[in-house]
């Protein structure tokens, strides 16, 4: 195989005794901007928060790898440029979007630069156009996270709390080439939102989270789905669980939130067994238009379904070069289709009643079965791809 060409991003720690918290900080004034950009207030381009990197008061001399740092930012308005602040407390991790890197001073930008900067100074400042949270108050889980990074700084060995957190921010490398903020996929998901938003209404939902883990999809399985994907399951079961003694409850947002799921990650699956086909078997028609479906994001369930179960090329290729990839194409190809006949009404005007809810619920988490959601986590591309 040829070799791979790797992004690269940026790992930091923020620091408590700074701040009680400061992704709080960050966090509500960037919902602050985003409310305003909603209610016409703001320009899109006026919505940012910036991250400093404070340097200690015992340390005098410049970041050793400052000049790389900087060298990130370049590039950055490159339409696919996609740069990543990873942030962790070592409970939680976040995920930013970079938009701009400098060593200037930018305290004076009043909203968008928190208070408790004004104390400290900075080696560099990141621009932040969105924040994403991946894990929430799990430190085992962050572990699992960090270990999908690699310190370019520490022999390209996997991110570890215990070792290599050293000359903060670290330059890391992902193989998998994950991407959080690409816009057609957030307009598709959020109806133009953005994540941070996203997020403001999840809280709370760490203890869902680590109990789906350990309690249902288990380690393995729970780790290899997209934290998007967690997310949206977390915040379906919450709404489940807390509703399901309600009579008469619509349950429709749980539906939309495991049909989310189930898109984004057999998106990904789909887009990591067709890497480096030929364009030709990568083709499918979506909703009449042809579409190179190793590229396209946020395609639709039945139209995803459809595509990975009645194009010949794609299916094939799908077939040779995914573990378990005859399921894909046929189990979870009618799961796919199947689903999109309940989301779109339940999207729009019809409720989704408890008995359906449960049932769906069931057959995808694996309550009293193996979950579609379980075994399509362990849908990857073959070693040999």
């Amino acid at each position: 195989m040829a070799s791979q060409t790797l992004d690269r991003h940026l790992l930091a720690v923020w620091n408590p005794s700074y701040v009680a918290d400061a992704m709080d900080e960050h966090r509500a004034m960037l919902l602050r901007l985003m409310t305003a950009q909603r209610d016409r207030k703001l320009a899109a381009e006026e919505v940012y928060v910036w991250w400093g990197r404070i340097r200690s008061g015992h340390r005098m001399t410049r970041l050793p790898h400052l000049d790389q740092v900087l060298a990130l930012g370049e590039g950055l308005e490159a339409p696919d440029a996609e740069l990543h602040l990873y942030l962790t407390d070592y409970r939680s991790l976040y995920v930013g979007e970079v938009l701009e890197i400098t060593d200037e001073d930018v305290r004076d930008e009043s909203g968008h630069v928190p208070a408790y900067y004004g104390e400290h100074d900075c080696d560099c400042w990141f621009r932040l156009g969105d924040l994403r949270q991946l894990v929430e108050d799990d430190t085992v889980q962050v572990i699992a996270e960090l270990a999908k990074l690699r310190n370019t700084g520490y022999h390209d060995q996997p991110v570890s709390i215990y070792g290599g957190m050293v000359n903060l921010p670290l330059i890391v490398t992902r193989a998998d080439g994950a991407r959080f903020f690409a816009r057609e996929e957030r307009d598709a998901l959020l109806g133009g939102g953005y994540w941070a938003q996203e997020d403001a209404q999840r809280a709370g939902l760490g203890p869902v989270e680590r109990d789906l883990r350990e309690n249902l999809f288990g380690e393995t399985a729970w780790d290899a789905l997209d934290p998007t994907v967690r997310g949206f399951i977390a915040s379906a079961e919450h709404l489940f669980r807390a509703n399901r003694g309600t009579p008469g409850f619509d349950f429709s947002a749980v539906l939309l939130g495991l049909a989310k799921a189930c898109e984004v990650q057999a998106g990904l699956v789909v887009r990591a067994g067709l890497k480096g086909v030929p364009e030709a078997d990568r083709r499918a028609n979506i909703d009449g238009t042809v579409r190179d479906l190793g590229q396209a994001r946020a395609v639709g369930l039945g139209a995803l379904g459809r595509a990975i179960s009645e194009e010949p090329a794609v299916r094939r290729r799908l077939e040779e070069r995914l573990i378990d990839g005859g399921w894909l194409v046929s189990r979870f190809a009618y799961v796919l289709k199947n689903m999109a006949n309940y989301r779109n009404p339940a999207a729009h005007t019809e409720t989704v009643g408890l008995e359906d809810a449960a049932r769906l619920r069931g057959q995808l988490l694996g309550v009293g079965c193996y979950g579609d959601l379980v075994r399509l986590a362990g849908v990857r591309a073959s070693t040999g791809a």
